[in-house]
């Protein structure tokens, strides 16, 4: 939250943007791509690329054509064209950068649908965005009472009112279809103005609304995540995490994308390690794997009849055996090829988390008050104890 506007004020409060901390001007701006060809001059003869990256509210952003060849740069407010009326956005790329974001999203550079850029904002373009903007708030409220009455089983998380405030557009997200006809008649007739549902999906919904994941930083998907992959529990498996819903469990409910990050680096790990049903043939018994560790490259193994002994062995100590039992033979012991022995007596279990206890932050109690009225309400039995000393 770099720019100028998010510093501290004459009277030591943040000045702020009241944008929530999604302003244009620098690094505040939700899915902000960097320019790097800002400072390169096109070849002589070249025109600059006409196609303009327009965000809206939240993360919504759109392709427009800039037919007038306007003057623009990161941080304007324009006015754009939409299906009736005009809707007001904020320009965050244009140049060749465009044509790149547009393959990306799957937009032809040379489509000649795309909807054109009107003006700049006029200041009365930006007032009436600002107090439409404003009234988003009490309709989300106002809508919610409404599907609650009519008893649909929808969840509305986000109103976003066209720049012209002619139009009101509800995101909200449902398990099954949902019949809002009623609902539509009822908040036209409440708001005065046209109305149009869009379902979104759970990860679409944490896009909009944004928020700090467990890691203590903003959501990915909010910031800089454009593409949203399929996330299985088999990603957790690979990476050997306990299957806890409520650990591997974002904020939109579904699994974290972060799971994603890591996979291919422990898959490409894993290609010639041993898997961990592996059994290994000794003349003192079958030996089963307890433990692995995958960038280690060990293992951890006891034997059937002993399972408090953990003998760990390498990886390839462990190819090597499993090699020597395909031939119907078998190893003598585990204890030719042991690196470390680990008993059960010398694990030592940490809570890693932290957390011990819930009442670890609470002040410690005084026993020495405690004492003192005892000694008050049972006089008598203080005395006896004394004479028996005696």
């Amino acid at each position: 939250m770099g720019c100028s506007s998010c510093s501290t004020g004459k009277d030591g409060q943040p000045r702020g943007c009241k944008n929530n901390g999604t302003c244009g001007t620098d690094g505040c701006n939700k899915l902000t791509v960097f320019d790097w060809l800002s400072n390169m001059s096109l070849p002589n003869g070249q025109k600059p690329f006409d196609g303009v990256e327009v965000r809206f509210k939240n993360s919504r952003k759109e392709f427009f054509r800039n037919t007038e060849q306007t003057p623009l740069a990161i941080g304007d407010i324009v006015a754009t064209q939409a299906k009736s009326g005009h809707d007001v956005g904020m320009v965050t790329l244009t140049g060749e950068l465009v044509k790149v974001q547009m393959k990306k999203k799957k937009v032809a550079p040379d489509d000649k649908t795309l909807p054109k850029i009107y003006r700049k904002a006029s200041q009365r373009d930006i007032d009436i965005w600002q107090k439409c903007r404003d009234k988003e708030e009490e309709i989300k409220k106002r809508s919610r009472e409404i599907a609650i009455s009519l008893n649909l089983q929808m969840k509305l998380s986000d109103v976003e009112f066209q720049g012209d405030g002619s139009k009101a557009t509800f995101y909200y997200t449902a398990e099954d279809r949902v019949d809002f006809r009623q609902l539509i008649k009822d908040m036209a007739k409440a708001f005065g103005i046209r109305i149009e549902m869009r379902q979104i999906g759970y990860r679409q919904e944490a896009q909009r609304l944004g928020g700090i994941g467990s890691c203590g930083r903003e959501l990915c998907c909010s910031t800089w995540l454009s593409d949203f992959r399929s996330v299985s529990t088999a990603s957790a498996r690979y990476q050997q995490l306990a299957l806890n819903p409520q650990k591997l469990a974002g904020q939109c409910g579904k699994l974290k994308c972060c799971l994603n990050y890591e996979l291919d680096t422990y898959l490409e790990a894993l290609k010639d390690f041993p898997s961990q049903d592996t059994k290994l043939q000794t003349e003192k018994g079958v030996a089963f794997c307890q433990k692995s560790d995958i960038f280690k490259e060990m293992l951890w193994f006891s034997y059937k009849n002993d399972a408090a002994n953990w003998h760990a062995l390498h990886k390839d100590q462990v190819l090597e055996i499993i090699e020597i039992n395909k031939t119907s033979k078998k190893i003598a012991s585990l204890e030719a090829y042991v690196v470390e022995t680990v008993s059960e007596e010398k694990l030592v279990f940490e809570n890693v988390v932290g957390q011990d206890s819930l009442n670890r932050f609470d002040k410690p109690k005084n026993h020495r008050k405690k004492k003192r009225r005892n000694k008050k309400r049972n006089p008598n039995k203080n005395n006896k104890q004394t004479a028996r000393n005696g």
